[in-house]
């Protein structure tokens, strides 16, 4: 399951220049974004943009460092969810408009773009690439408002999806949240700046300490070394995405005034009350699965242990184009330890299972490494629906569980048994009201109507 983006922004008191710290706060927002990276840099006269394909460190050097001076900046990192991966939608954007220099950088999806992208086809303008983040700098550019916020405003009128957007001019620094909250970003503050970021993971990296979470439907503006905050929606029900707190999210960030890490710890321990497995060891799926693995051990009294061996230096399997190579990615990226699960039943937890081709070859490996029984446990309800809002899951035709009973998911896998967290578990474990998120991909709730052409795309295509 390809993850959201991530965001970052810096607008700095003094003249010394925040490149070096976006810089930083990119690096603690790796996991959101494999694919490309850029910054902004605005020195208050003009804004310069550098980006490129790969990982923070490949796209950036001291150079870049010695280049891109200024007080305000802005970054990200990115996976595609709409439109490919090639340099020409690497964000941020940068677009020259009636307001001066313009860049942003968005962490989601629109679920408008084919109609917004004819209507601004049909105005004469043309795009060098293919994301809807693109459709956003040209419906500001071609606004017909006489100031940068406005324009903004009337921009936003035009949207639909999920957006967290920081957003550079030459003298401000503007960051918002769509009506519905579905993707996260938060406000911090070191002593010579206010940072923006989507996940508190990368305040503390510089140093920066934990203010607030932008609302839903919030524009929060900084400018003249001053914060206001703006509400330009507020009918919408709050719906963040709960894959934050499965999967996404670093289990050291905070969001809500919840610990990632906690909450992932609790969904292991309601999944040993659910499904509990006589059995000699229990094992994560590295990274992701090791806090619910360590509250299902602690709930179970069944010994925590390490059974697979993480390559570190590999990129996550599902950027593989097809099966034969995803398979081939597992081997690659994940080692059993023989001598800890040979002659063993096993418990291997993982945070979710999407297609399950990754979930079988690690069942594979462990019993080609000697484990006498595998029992698969996930931390997450089985997941039914494909997602439309910046996370890049499967179609409805490839999705396991929509195709498939627990029994045969179960015999597909070759596990002994399988076990899925229920809903109601899990939005005990965050423990945080359930009206507050997104469960759509479980329960079938959109919070934001989806195109009936959109809908067939994920059902139908493959």
């Amino acid at each position: 399951m390809r993850e959201a983006c991530g965001v970052f922004g810096i607008y700095s008191f003094k003249d010394d220049s925040p490149f070096r710290d976006v810089y930083y706060g990119l690096f603690a927002l790796q996991h959101r974004g494999q694919e490309s990276a850029g910054i902004a840099v605005s020195n208050l006269e003009d804004v310069k943009v550098q980006k490129g394909m790969g990982l923070v460190n490949q796209v950036f050097n001291e150079q870049s460092i010695n280049q891109l001076h200024g007080k305000i900046a802005i970054g990200h990192v990115r996976y595609s969810t709409t439109g490919s991966s090639n340099i020409e939608n690497a964000q941020p954007i940068l677009i020259n408009s009636k307001y001066g220099p313009v860049a942003l950088a968005h962490n989601g999806n629109l679920i408008n773009t084919e109609d917004l992208r004819c209507e601004l086809k049909e105005r004469g303008l043309s795009f060098i690439g293919t994301s809807d983040s693109e459709l956003i700098a040209a419906l500001i550019s071609t606004s017909d408002k006489s100031d940068i916020e406005s324009a903004i405003i009337d921009m936003l009128n035009k949207i639909k999806g999920a957006y967290s957007l920081v957003i550079l001019t030459k003298d401000s620094l503007i960051a918002l949240r769509d009506p519905n909250g579905i993707r996260p970003l938060s406000i911090g503050k070191t002593e010579n700046a206010y940072v923006f970021s989507s996940e508190t993971c990368g305040f503390d990296i510089i140093g920066a300490h934990f203010i607030r979470d932008i609302n839903n439907g919030e524009l929060v503006i900084i400018k003249d070394n001053e914060m206001r905050s703006r509400i330009f929606s507020n009918d919408s029900r709050e719906a963040l995405c709960i894959f934050e707190f499965i999967y996404f999210a670093r289990p050291d960030s905070i969001i809500h005034g919840r610990s990632l890490y906690e909450s992932r710890v609790n969904m292991g321990k309601y999944l040993a009350k659910e499904h509990p497995v006589r059995a000699d060891l229990v094992i994560p799926v590295p990274e992701s699965g090791i806090p619910a693995a360590i509250g299902y051990a602690d709930e179970s009294g069944i010994p925590y242990g390490e059974g697979l061996i993480k390559n570190r230096y590999v990129g996550r399997t599902f950027i593989e184009p097809n099966q034969e190579m995803r398979s081939l990615g597992v081997r690659i990226k994940l080692n059993p330890i023989q001598d800890a699960v040979r002659g063993k039943k096993v418990i291997v937890v993982d945070d979710s299972i999407v297609r399950g081709t990754t979930s079988r070859q690690i069942v594979k490996l462990l019993k080609e490494a000697g484990a006498s029984e595998v029992h698969m446990r996930v931390s997450s309800p089985k997941i039914l629906n494909p997602c439309y809002y910046g996370i890049d899951t499967a179609t409805r035709a490839e999705l396991i569980a929509a195709n498939l009973s627990l029994e045969g998911i179960a015999k597909y896998l070759d596990v002994d048994s399988l076990g899925y967290l229920s809903l109601n578990n899990l939005v005990k474990a965050v423990a945080l009201p359930e009206k507050r998120f997104c469960l759509a991909c479980f329960n079938d709730d959109y919070p934001v109507k989806v195109p009936e052409k959109m809908q067939s795309l994920k059902l139908f295509f493959k």
